[in-house]
């Protein structure tokens, strides 16, 4: 794997990453600052600001998650690349219940651009294929 994909590959672990240790700071690495999101049913999000309020928002009550990102497919066009990413997360839905919890599958669609900080996603589209939840009855 060549250098730029290598790195492309490192911001969407990156993502994963900052999502599953609750690092915000670490999340906001992986976009540029007018980033374009279409996260499907979740909704429609612009800008660095918005994604990283609405994962806070969303995993912040959570229990662990994990978000497995794999078969990344990469294409490199000078300053830019898209990448397809598959995507499985677990989440415990309830802290301290670990009977209670969502799954999804899908795959993401990212455009990146190499910036002075190194490689960012500037849009992403999300295809999620299924989601299930489950808890103690």
């Amino acid at each position: 794997m060549d250098a730029d994909k290598a790195q492309i590959a490192d911001v969407l672990i990156r993502y994963a990453t900052g999502i599953d240790f609750k690092d915000w700071a670490l999340l906001r690495t992986c976009w540029t600052e007018d980033v374009d999101c279409d996260y499907g049913e979740v909704g429609r999000y612009s800008g660095v600001d918005a994604i990283t309020d609405l994962m806070t928002q969303l995993h912040d009550a959570m229990g662990p998650t994990y978000h497995r990102l794999t078969n990344f497919a990469i294409t490199v066009e000078g300053d830019r690349a898209t990448a397809r990413s598959y995507v499985h997360a677990v989440l415990q839905a309830v802290p301290d219940d670990p009977g209670s919890w969502v799954e999804a599958l899908g795959h993401y669609d990212d455009e990146l651009v190499r910036t002075s900080e190194g490689w960012r996603i500037s849009r992403r589209a999300t295809n999620i294929a299924r989601v299930q939840a489950g808890g103690r009855s």
